[in-house]
């Protein structure tokens, strides 16, 4: 300090002037060597299989900046308070609290939140099941949970009494659950959906009771977006999931081909020997569950055709595959159809603008 002094001529305010450039000075170069310490940590912890230490990594990096210079620019502020009586400069420590206590929850929060992703990627690496709904909503209240006791602390180390801001807090959340209701029964719908589980992200979902079906994309606390066929957003409240009928094809085991084939009259003769090829070729069909019940059989006399029913489950229930499978089954009954010489019949219509021919 002395030659300081000596260096500005014993000038108070250049020796202040000084001091914090000086303190800005180590505050930069500080910053440039963690962040340089910070980047050979990273790679040599994206060399390892340890996905904690690269959330760790990734979670530290700006919390720790500001956090010098909150630190940093503190310091100049309690230097200027010990040479003045600005009033203002009583906030300095304050604020220097509030500042470390912020940068403490940020870098927990970003924590988990890397961490949520490393764990997804290296379980889908691993050819592991992924349950994105359940780990978005752990992640989601432990970062409630870290930003809630970040504010209890905050507080406390302002002088607050926490058990008064509790109290409080008890006696103003009926006031606002009356005012919020909505919100909280959203809140609670969101939350049956990540225990209960009858959808995640990415199952095509449905519902009879209203026009709802399309992908699912995203849970939120309040929404939950689902993408329509034609690409349309659909934002449904939560609160809705608890009052309607929700259908999940996502998670079908089969999927029912049921098809009824109609013969014309003239080919009664042929029904019997065309039914029991027809149920040959569904008994040798890969695509379909030889477990489960496989009915061909002629159904009934209609109006103007001779009535064939084939029901049957597939294994396969993705949409496009599916289709594939129908339509291969459909033109193979047309060729056992054909190659037997029946043909399928046509409505049969009466032109009633013609005159009747004679009795």
């Amino acid at each position: 300090m002395e030659w300081l002094e000596h260096l500005v001529g014993g000038d108070a305010v250049a020796l202040f002037s000084l001091q914090a450039l000086l303190v800005v000075f180590a505050i930069v170069v500080f910053n440039y060597v963690l962040r340089r310490a910070l980047a050979r940590f990273g790679t040599a912890a994206h060399k390892t299989d340890t996905f904690w230490e690269q959330a760790l990594v990734a979670s530290a990096r700006r919390p720790l900046a500001i956090l010098v210079w909150v630190v940093g620019i503190s310091f100049v502020g309690q230097m200027a308070q010990a040479q003045t009586e600005v009033a203002i400069l009583a906030f300095v420590h304050p604020v220097r609290v509030i500042g470390v206590i912020v940068c403490l929850g940020w870098f927990l929060t970003g924590f988990i939140s890397n961490a949520k992703d490393a764990i997804i990627q290296r379980r889908i690496a691993y050819g592991a099941e992924v349950d994105r709904t359940t780990a978005d909503a752990i992640a989601q209240l432990l970062r409630i949970a870290v930003w809630i006791t970040t504010f209890l602390i905050t507080l406390q180390s302002l002088g607050f009494s926490v058990q008064g801001v509790l109290a409080f807090g008890g006696i103003g959340g009926i006031a606002i659950g009356f005012a919020a209701k909505d919100l909280l029964a959203n809140f609670f719908g969101s939350l049956m959906i990540y225990f209960d589980r009858p959808f995640a992200v990415g199952d095509w979902i449905r519902s009879p009771d209203k026009q709802i079906e399309g992908t699912v994309e995203d849970i939120g606390w309040r929404l939950t977006r689902i993408r329509t066929f034609d690409r349309r957003p659909l934002y449904v409240p939560n609160s809705l999931f608890a009052t309607i009928t929700v259908e999940n094809p996502s998670r079908m085991s089969h999927r029912r081909i049921n098809e009824t084939i109609g013969l014309r009259y003239d080919d009664i003769g042929k029904v019997a020997a065309i039914v029991e090829d027809i149920r040959v070729m569904m008994r040798t069909c890969p695509e379909i569950d030889q477990d489960q019940p496989v009915v061909v059989s002629f159904d009934k006399f209609n109006d103007f055709s001779l009535d064939i029913v084939v029901r049957a489950l597939s294994h396969v229930t993705a949409g496009v595959e599916f289709q594939r499978i129908r339509q291969d089954i459909l033109l193979r009954i047309a060729d056992i159809i054909a190659h037997h010489g029946a043909k399928i019949a046509l409505p049969t219509r009466v032109n009633l603008t013609q005159p009747l021919p004679p009795t």
